[in-house]
């Protein structure tokens, strides 16, 4: 997966190895034996058998997922989106959706991106400002995306076995069929959440469920939940676990150590939109 989206996706190294949450100077060997591997072997294209196609079809849709996330939310550089690499996610998922129209996962990644990418136009002001998914112009948002990816998860959800980017399409549904954020249903995204960390733990699944679990039991209760992500060396560094824990702080009126967390956050992220957003918090915490 790494070297296809180094070789094929067009990723470069460091955000390959922002993608897999570990060091760039761990994910440059990796590349390395993988194109040595391919070479030693001989190996060459061909349609896997029918044992192999269930690992290849998951490496394929976790590929497709990690580009269009890197193309959603740039992971480095001056813009916030990527519309390349978003495009072109969304391009072959179809394809994909096409040749497979009754696996449900097929169904729920390509629901997942078009719900996400439908708020696309309103993550950003007029001077490139990142713009929060709360305070976002909600007219803005492509209502035929919209409609196309609820009713893909909603189709699948119904006719086939649960999984995790069905789970996460349903979220993603939950959060723009609210017509304001304050009318956001936080208790069913918690439960979806609680299921997703079940079946598909991952520390990016906790940070976001950690905020569900903030805004249905209270901002103490989600960071007693980040606490369980301090020692996960794949967040030493991250900066999504200092915005998440200095967002939650905010909400409990930690003003103190929600600013700080917002500038440690603002250090960590190579990206400009983020650095200029991070740090407006910390400055409006400060005044």
């Amino acid at each position: 997966m790494a070297l296809t989206l180094r070789a094929v996706g067009g990723l470069t190294t460091a955000e390959v190895a922002r993608a897999f949450l570990m060091p760039e100077a761990t994910m440059a060997p990796r590349i390395s034996r993988a194109k040595q591997r391919i070479k030693a072997v001989g190996a060459s294209f061909e349609m896997p058998s029918a044992q192999e196609w269930p690992d290849r079809l998951d490496a394929v849709l976790q590929v497709l997922y990690l580009i269009f996330n890197e193309g959603y939310t740039a992971s480095s550089g001056p813009d916030l989106h990527r519309g390349e690499l978003t495009t072109e996610a969304i391009r072959l998922t179809r394809m994909v959706h096409r040749s497979l129209p009754d696996d449900g996962e097929v169904a729920g990644l390509l629901s997942l991106m078009l719900l996400t990418d439908a708020r696309r136009a309103a993550r950003t002001g007029p001077d490139g400002a990142l713009v929060p998914l709360a305070e976002q112009d909600r007219n803005l948002w492509d209502a035929a995306m919209i409609e196309e990816g609820t009713a893909l998860v909603t189709a699948s959800m119904s006719a086939s076995p649960l999984g995790p980017y069905q789970l996460q399409a349903a979220i993603a549904a939950l959060h723009v069929q609210a017509p304001r954020a304050a009318d956001t249903d936080w208790e069913q995204i918690r439960i979806l959440y609680a299921i997703l960390t079940r079946i598909a733990p991952n520390p990016m699944v906790t940070l976001n469920h950690a905020v569900a679990v903030a805004m249905t039991r209270g901002p103490q209760a989600g960071l007693e939940l980040l606490e369980s992500l301090d020692g996960d060396p794949r967040l030493a560094r991250h900066h999504r676990l200092h915005a998440v824990r200095a967002h939650l702080q905010e909400l409990a009126g930690e003003y103190a150590a929600a600013r700080e967390n917002y500038r440690l956050a603002a250090l960590r992220t190579t990206s400009l939109p983020e650095q200029r957003y991070l740090r407006a918090r910390a400055g409006k915490l400060e005044r």
